[in-house]
């Protein structure tokens, strides 16, 4: 290229240069996997199921309640187990705590549910937040070992207490008020049924904006090296205190709901079995899924009635050989499982 020539009249030389466009590459979507709490179609059906079982099975809404308090007390062990990594086989003394705190509310003369579900959460959050401090410094084992004594702590402090839980006895007859002043708690369980399902329905929304939120994510991080989080200014300690107190608030608000739809409260809520049982639906669903926590507890609970109405003495025996097949051949639980298959169709297809 010649250089710029001078104009006759000395006017400065203008040097036009071209433009080159500039090409920005597309941005690649987010991973089709990461997390978030958009309402999905799935989400739809695994809501749909209880709506569409009132109607079919309407003979059965006692034990549908019962599903569904259970998929929420699994839905809380969910939120630390798969999510943060802290195992525990005492996290039934939070949903007998609020279970007394519900039933103990509602003798006294306080029978308001919803209130007295939230009074159920706050003293097991309490609780939660109170005992945190010991399970995170453990590992595994210890954390075993930890909750465990702390499960069975509470659980003798209940039978001890006995002038105000009613020991072996427990607390029968406990009164109820009116769901929002108008539906009176009927034999039948339809309201018992409906109110159960907005309320896990509530906590499931609330449990999968934690779960995609960055706290979320970070509890997935601590879960797979909680080491290396430090270096990246991230507060291990403070994040385990923090979903196992939100855990403890919603075993808490579990044990609430039980208590005022079966009016009645026991020391089995606070029994060693029901943290094992929640442990062993988690298995079967899948734990680090949401929805692992309402399919173990379904298919849980239902072969329990089934298989304790064929065989009473030794229905034990044929959970555990499911849970076995589970865990032998199905990775992740039944998700687990189904995820494996859906992978397999897939490469075959190639």
């Amino acid at each position: 290229m010649s250089p710029p020539v001078s104009p006759p009249d000395g006017s400065p030389v203008v040097t036009v240069t071209p433009v080159v466009p500039v090409v920005i590459p597309d941005v690649p979507d987010l991973p089709p996997d990461l997390p978030d709490d958009r309402w999905r179609r799935l989400d739809t059906a695994l809501w749909l199921v209880p709506v569409v079982a009132y109607f079919v099975f309407p003979g059965h809404l006692v034990l549908g309640s019962q599903v569904i308090i259970t998929a929420l007390f699994a839905l809380s062990l969910d939120l630390i187990l798969g999510y943060a990594g802290i195992v525990s086989l005492g996290h039934a003394a939070f949903f007998g705590l609020g279970a007394y705190t519900a039933g103990l509310l509602a003798v006294h003369g306080w029978g308001e549910p919803l209130t007295g579900l939230l009074c159920a959460g706050a003293v097991a959050a309490v609780a939660g937040y109170a005992t945190s401090f010991l399970v995170i410094r453990g590992r595994d084992l210890a954390q075993l070992m930890i909750t465990l004594g702390v499960g069975q702590l509470v659980l003798e402090a209940a039978n001890k207490a006995a002038w105000l839980t009613g020991g072996v006895d427990g607390l029968s007859d406990v009164p109820m008020w009116r769901v929002a002043g108008l539906f009176r708690f009927d034999l039948a369980g339809r309201t018992a049924y409906w109110y159960s399902l907005a309320i896990a329905l509530a906590a499931y929304l609330i449990v999968k904006r934690i779960v995609s939120s960055p706290f979320g994510l970070s509890l997935r991080a601590i879960r797979e090296g909680a080491a290396r989080m430090p270096a990246i200014g991230a507060p291990v300690g403070r994040r385990r205190i923090a979903v196992f107190t939100i855990a403890a608030a919603l075993a808490g608000i579990a044990g609430g709901l039980l208590a005022q739809t079966t009016q009645f409260v026991g020391l089995e809520v606070l029994g060693f079995s029901r943290s094992a049982a929640v442990l062993i639906m988690l298995a079967l669903g899948g734990a680090g899924r949401l929805y692992g926590a309402f399919l173990g507890a379904g298919l849980y609970m239902l072969m329990q009635d089934y298989l304790a109405r064929q065989d009473p003495v030794y229905w034990e025996l044929w959970i555990g050989l499911l849970l076995v097949v589970v865990v032998l051949f199905a990775r992740g639980g039944v998700l687990g499982g189904i995820d494996v298959v859906r992978d397999h169709l897939a490469r075959r297809r190639r």
